[in-house]
């Protein structure tokens, strides 16, 4: 048994000591996420620093959506996240890709808060890095292929994202994902749902709440979908596909 495996039955022990799952069943529903980048550590996490300046997209999104963006909603959740794993000492060891994979199986009282707090720090993790100014402005090298197979043209991607991103009613992500047989796939998901809770990693994922854009887009949706897919960082985007592909 190497080190991944530990790992990963160890946290179904601690799942199965709280829901009565055993470790056949919860294994089946499981991805080894000891190897998910987790820039918050455990308990008690951080707010990660924004790794560019506030206005360093601008003029395609602005410096104030992302100074209260990440300086207040994202602060938000990790604080909250915090509070509520405070009284849930055998919660602490767990990571937050854990903690957001797996809410359904912690306890009823704290549940909720857990998966959407757990959930809004990794999405925006990921949100923030594929947003980094510079990098390549086209798919690159194994994500080219892999999209490239997907979805025939990067044209047909983000007709997919632009269509998920649009029509998820209220808040929400639009997102690409990895299966586990090595596939890419759009979905939208509620919230601060994360894919990890459906067994997919995700690899892209644009914000469609509306702190993410009202400021400046006010209620057009659909103008900051196409500004977002105009400022990805396609080189960090290969780096998360990678990083997704060692999970499966």
């Amino acid at each position: 048994m190497n080190r991944r495996q530990v790992i990963r039955l160890s946290l179904l022990g601690t799942l199965a000591a709280y829901t009565g799952i055993g470790p056949v069943r919860a294994l089946a529903r499981t991805l080894p996420l000891s190897n998910f980048e987790n820039e918050l550590g455990r308990y008690p996490f951080a707010l990660p620093s924004l790794p560019y300046a506030n206005d360093a997209l601008e003029p395609v999104l602005d410096a104030q959506t992302f100074d209260l963006h990440h300086n207040k909603h994202h602060a938000a959740a990790v604080a909250n996240l915090n509070t509520v794993l405070k009284d849930q000492p055998e919660l602490h060891r767990l990571g937050l890709a854990e903690l957001a994979a797996h809410y359904a199986q912690l306890p009823e009282t704290v549940r909720e808060t857990i998966r959407n707090n757990a959930g809004s720090s990794l999405n925006h993790q990921l949100f923030w890095r594929i947003l980094q100014p510079g990098g390549a402005k086209q798919p690159i090298a194994t994500l080219k292929e892999a999209i490239q197979i997907a979805f025939a043209s990067l044209e047909n991607l983000q007709t997919k994202l632009t269509d998920a991103a649009n029509k998820r009613f209220g808040s929400g992500w639009a997102w690409m994902v990895l299966d586990a047989q090595g596939k890419l796939s759009v979905i939208s998901t509620a919230n601060q749902d994360s894919p990890l809770a459906q067994g997919l990693i995700p690899v892209l994922g644009i914000d469609v709440w509306e702190h993410a854009y009202y400021l400046k887009f006010q209620n057009r949706r659909a103008d900051y979908v196409k500004a977002v897919l105009a400022s990805l960082n396609w080189t960090q985007l290969e780096v998360e596909y990678l990083k997704a592909k060692a999970l499966i």
